[in-house]
């Protein structure tokens, strides 16, 4: 039996390799931005010679206008003032051999904001709806072969109410085509290409153990050819080193000239390397392969991490068994001056910044993002929450493409093993006669497309029991107590209160945070943030607090099986000018640029990350107004020693953490201060140090006065 494995082995292996060909084909495309004086259904020569700029691929034409403040102040009845959305054109000369002539040839486009038409040779090819899911077009018959071929793609991200999300009120939906081009060339015998632009290859996983788990890899495979062809399928799991060979299935398989065709390889796994989390992020490389006449003519490869997930009411997240904490940070994909137009180093940043903070999950809002990475999180061990952009209005005509954007984020995503949750919708209400039925739609399609993760969908108001609540597996709650409503410290009662009427539900804290323009500076704040509108003051130290206070809370009440701070990043709201700021959100933890971490970037690292943390808050209300005052410092590292102009302060209390020191009895000099503090951990000494100046007529230049509570329910800005 040994000698027959291996040398199936060396036969299978004893093939020509000629499968599919993938290519970026973002280089070389011309722009026109609109508004167009006519727009034909099918392009014509005079209205493509026109005036076009060279662009680079990814590339929106909204990475400023979004982000900036507005034209005028007339754009509440007309946003054009403001920003542009509307229609826009991308041009690409594309010559393709002559050898191409029996393959069939695909565009495939990552992201494309919202509403996208192909055409080849002024011919349409194919069109998309959805600014945030991969789609596939095959230009095959549309293509002169050893010839120039002009392509054109028609872009308008103008709202409408077939298209969620309906409009650009939580954040901006950023016109062009601001992900990857892939060009792929496949036999006319091939895995499936334009299945959703998924990878064809869906590998679900069932009774997962350190001793064995079984896989089952389902193929869809396409016949072009008019004949009936006789293959051979081989499914190769490979260990995480891409070279020695774990499992191993191959089966002879007839492929008719009609329809798409399905076939199974299942596996039972023995002794498996189990996917888990930050902790062991082991990968298998699972590759799957069409062989006809002795050639590999096709080829996928797509990531296997064997875990499971089981979230136990009123306990916690259990990967593989183990309880896991859920440290989550939202993230919006978009960056200051660039928009949604990234590259792999703007996703790269983002994720080292959320690690270092020491997040343990991710929830990607309010859309589905780069597939680069969503990869990576399955290589770095993130716990994900992957969502459609069915957000904050119900226009009752947006079923069809909320069921497509849910399809394509499951059937493009499915082989990931980060993620754990699909997010159905998030603060959509009335009327309910269309947000219910259509919740539980999305929730059946869900779990008839992937029965094996969780759904969750998201409400604004503090009610678990509250209409359109739910209707998926997971309640998530968004709420910002002392800032949309009431004062911070009323997520205790809250949280209390739910435990004890709603202990069969899952509950996770999806959203709540507190906004922070670092131009607005105070010592002093209450429990009621200064929301809303652009005169307003979004102190950082009333972030601050609100952070220190909740998380505080929080992490006493395992009944919330996960929370999300919102945001890591400050992120573009074009139809918002709040805290002094035009068309930004300032809830972040990081600035836009990513260049500055707030306060409260450093109270989360404190309390979830394992690095070293010695920090002092309010460093930048440098100029300080009270003589007697206190000093906060972050310690994961022991009781740290605070210095005042080289005189040690001893006297500190805990605040609502154990990395929380706070020193009251500090009597500030007039002038110049300097504010140490010291510790050291296993002989390594660590510090920190800041400059406050005092002076009492400081007091006349600050704004004493503090918002009064406030009631009302989360609008989402």
């Amino acid at each position: 039996m040994k000698i027959f494995v291996h040398l199936l082995v060396v036969l299978c292996f004893s093939v020509t390799v000629s499968a599919r060909n993938v290519v970026s084909f973002n280089d070389g495309w011309s722009f026109k931005k609109g508004p167009f004086d006519s727009s034909p259904s099918v392009l014509n020569s005079g209205f493509l010679s026109g005036k076009w700029d060279k662009v680079s691929i990814p590339h929106t034409w909204n990475n400023k206008d979004m982000q900036t403040e507005m034209a005028n102040m007339d754009w509440i009845r007309n946003p054009q003032e403001r920003f542009y959305t509307g229609e826009a054109m991308y041009k690409k000369t594309y010559t393709p051999d002559q050898s191409l002539k029996d393959k069939r040839v695909f565009l495939r486009f990552e992201g494309v904001g919202s509403v996208a038409k192909i055409y080849v040779n002024n011919k349409f090819a194919g069109k998309h709806m959805g600014a945030y899911s991969a789609f596939t077009v095959e230009l095959s018959s549309l293509l002169k072969f050893g010839e120039k071929n002009e392509i054109v793609v028609k872009v308008d991200n103008t709202p409408r109410p077939d298209v969620i999300p309906v409009n650009n009120i939580l954040f901006g939906v950023y016109g062009g085509i601001y992900r990857d081009i892939s060009l792929i060339v496949t036999d006319k015998v091939n895995i499936a290409v334009t299945d959703y632009a998924s990878p064809g290859i869906y590998i679900s996983q069932e009774n997962v153990t350190n001793k064995t788990a079984e896989a089952n890899v389902k193929i869809k495979v396409d016949n072009t050819t008019g004949t009936k062809r006789n293959i051979r399928l081989v499914t190769t799991i490979y260990e995480m080193d891409g070279k020695k060979i774990k499992d191993r299935k191959e089966t002879q398989e007839i492929v008719g000239p009609q329809g798409r065709h399905f076939f199974n390889h299942k596996f039972v796994i023995s002794k498996p390397h189990l996917w888990q989390g930050l902790e062991d992020p082991y990968l298998y490389k699972v590759v799957t392969q069409i062989i006809a006449d002795g050639t590999v003519i096709d080829e996928v490869v797509q990531p296997l991490g064997l875990r499971h997930f089981e979230l136990k009411t009123g306990d916690g997240m259990y990967l593989n068994g183990k309880k896991v904490p859920m440290y989550g940070v939202c993230r919006h994909q978009d960056w200051w001056e660039l928009g949604s137009a990234l590259t792999r180093k703007e996703h790269d940043t983002d994720l080292a910044i959320m690690k270092e903070i020491g997040a343990t999950t991710i929830r990607f809002a309010h859309y589905q993002q780069a597939e680069y990475i969503y990869a990576k999180c399955d290589s770095i061990g993130f716990i994900v929450w992957a969502e459609i952009p069915f957000v904050n209005r119900v226009s009752t005509s947006e079923t069809e493409n909320a069921k497509q954007q849910l399809t394509e984020l499951i059937r493009q995503n499915y082989n990931h093993p980060s993620i754990y949750v699909w997010g159905l919708h998030n603060e959509v209400y009335t009327p309910f006669e269309q947000t219910i039925p259509l919740t539980v739609t999305l929730h059946d399609l869900a779990k008839s497309e992937d029965p094996y993760r969780y759904t969750v969908s998201v409400s604004g108001y503090n009610k678990i029991d509250a209409t359109a609540n739910n209707y998926a597996d997971i309640q998530g709650i968004n709420h910002y107590f002392g800032w949309y409503g009431g004062k911070i410290s009323d997520i205790k009662g809250w949280v209390k209160d739910v435990e004890q009427k709603f202990p069969d539900h899952k509950v996770i804290f999806s959203e709540y945070g507190g906004e922070a323009n670092l131009d607005h500076q105070k010592e002093e704040v209450g429990e009621v943030g200064d929301c809303c509108g652009f005169d307003k003051k979004y102190y950082e130290s009333f972030a601050t607090k609100f952070h220190e206070i909740q998380w505080g809370e929080i992490s006493q009440h395992p009944y919330l099986l996960a929370s999300y701070i919102w945001n890591t990043f400050d992120f573009g709201t074009p139809l918002s000018s709040q805290g002094g700021v035009h068309s930004r959100n300032m809830k972040g933890l990081v600035t836009f640029d990513r260049k500055t971490k707030k306060d409260p970037f450093y109270w989360y690292k404190a309390n979830w990350s394992k690095e070293p943390v010695l920090y002092l808050t309010q460093r930048r209300v440098t100029e300080r107004e009270n003589q007697n005052t206190s000093v906060t410092v972050y310690s994961n590292i022991g009781a740290p020693k605070l210095f005042v102009n080289g005189n040690e302060i001893k006297e500190f209390s805990i605040g609502t953490t154990p990395v929380h020191f706070i020193f009251n009895e500090v009597k500030l000099e007039e002038g110049e201060n300097i504010i140490e503090v010291k510790a050291d951990r296993a002989g390594k000494a660590y510090e920190d140090r800041i400059v406050w100046n005092y002076s009492p007529e400081n007091k006349m230049v600050q704004d004493d006065s503090l918002p009064q509570e406030r009631t009302g329910e989360h609008i989402g800005l």
